[in-house]
């Protein structure tokens, strides 16, 4: 059998690098390795806009390994910023994985757990440090963090950073570290307020752009199911999963912690068997998430349902389905949950569950993914119910209060009334004391 060569030779790595990515079954560059590998080893700051699931952690990863090549000293050469600890953890294990021939020294900083084992790590000395904004600037300020030897600051899903709020913890880091470095920069989406931050944090930048922005990844195909209430998804979601040879991994995003919780003790209760579903969000313990996204990973688990703070941390390349069973708010992260299937050139499916109230969401999501997303029929054997009252009043006022965000002027069943001037009740006996004050004041 003739063995095909790898492509990954024509980028000039060395030859620990190859050996871990032949490890890691990698062949052939992505199209954003493709373009931004070369510019980054090249020196230049990069401006990588593609899609989760595309390889740009490779496409950064790599540069800077070539550049740092061996453990050198105790302080950090290169510096990843991440907007959450999953995507830091998993930056972090590619960061090992390539680098598993080399003695780099790789450190992650992130919350949720005390900081005694990562202090301990860095005083045993790290060569790429891959954290989270504030995690950094914690252990920074009790003087833990040398960074005079940092030459490469990488920003990752640099969108999801900015919509997290994170911008003033970005610009202190900034002023703290050394001015002249090689920067990169990758996000999925291109908003207005990540290009106004590209000006700031950029100099003469390399855009890679591999897709037009805020479109969708062409290996997933989509589709939207019109349902009444919360009720009927949950049914919905019922009839999908019985189907276990097709919906074999399943990603279920919800809007909420309350529904992500409710979700789970449904299916627990009456869908999956028990180990087969784990549930993650914020509120969920760090060892708890870790242990629930490693077992997703490995296919322990067949569900997980999570919120989106947990939409740029997965990592799985056989994802077979992703359900919004809520439409999300924040329409970019419509384009990063889906992006967890249709991953590695694997197919995907993404299902939304559609309510009359999220009609207006879906209007902005087909304009930012400039696609109309196709319909389907609920199958005939669904059970449907009637909309409870308190539900279906929820729904109407949030209807007219898009409308009237649209249109001011609108008034719907549920504006506010007028108040009416405040009248003084009056009676009989009031009028005669008028009248008989009137009188005495004429007299």
């Amino acid at each position: 059998m003739e063995i095909q060569p790898n492509l990954f030779e024509g980028f000039k790595l060395n030859r620990q690098l190859l050996n871990a990515i032949d490890d890691a079954g990698y062949t052939a560059p992505t199209p954003i390795q493709e373009q931004a590998i070369p510019l980054a080893m090249a020196g230049h700051d990069v401006l990588g806009i593609a899609q989760t699931g595309t390889g740009k952690t490779a496409a950064f990863v790599l540069p800077l390994l070539m550049k740092i090549k061996f453990a050198q000293g105790d302080s950090p050469k290169a510096l990843i910023l991440a907007p959450t600890r999953e995507l830091v953890m998993q930056i972090a294990a590619a960061v090992v994985e390539l680098s598993r021939y080399t003695d780099i020294r790789t450190v992650a900083l992130y919350g949720g757990i005390g900081p005694k084992s990562q202090i301990e790590a860095l005083r045993r000395g790290v060569d790429i440090l891959v954290t989270t904004p504030q995690r950094f600037l914690d252990l920074y300020a009790k003087e833990e963090i040398i960074l005079k030897h940092i030459h490469t600051m990488v920003l990752d899903e640099a969108d999801k950073m900015l919509d997290m709020g994170f911008m003033p913890q970005i610009r202190r880091i900034l002023e703290v570290i050394p001015r002249k470095r090689q920067n990169l920069l990758f996000s999925a989406t291109f908003q207005e307020k990540v290009e106004k931050f590209s000006f700031e944090f950029l100099e003469f930048p390399m855009r890679v752009e591999v897709s037009p922005q805020s479109t969708t990844a062409e290996m997933v195909t989509q589709s939207l199911y019109e349902v009444p209430n919360f009720l009927t998804k949950i049914h919905l979601l019922e009839w999908m999963l019985a189907q276990t040879e097709v919906f074999s991994r399943v990603l279920i995003f919800t809007r909420s912690k309350e529904n992500a919780d409710n979700v789970y003790k449904f299916l627990l209760r009456k869908v999956v068997e028990e180990g087969d579903v784990r549930v993650i969000h914020a509120n969920k313990g760090q060892n708890t998430r870790i242990n629930a996204m490693e077992a997703f990973k490995e296919g322990n688990v067949r569900v997980l349902v999570a919120t989106d703070v947990a939409s740029r941390g997965i990592d799985v390349t056989e994802v077979s389905h992703v359900i919004n069973f809520d439409v999300p708010i924040i329409y970019e992260d419509y384009v990063h949950r889906i992006g967890r299937t249709g991953r590695a050139n694997h197919s995907g499916e993404a299902i939304t569950f559609l309510t009359p109230a999220d009609e207006y969401h879906i209007k902005f999501i087909e304009k930012l993914i400039r696609a109309e997303i196709p319909r389907k029929s609920l199958p005939a054997e669904l059970e449907t119910v009637k909309t409870p009252f308190d539900e279906n009043q929820d729904q109407l006022r949030e209807i007219d209060q898009q409308k009237r965000r649209e249109d001011p002027t609108f008034q719907g069943a549920f504006h506010e009334k007028k108040k009416r001037p405040h009248m003084r009740h009056t009676n009989k006996r009031d009028t005669r004391k008028k009248g008989q004050t009137k009188r005495r004041s004429r007299s």
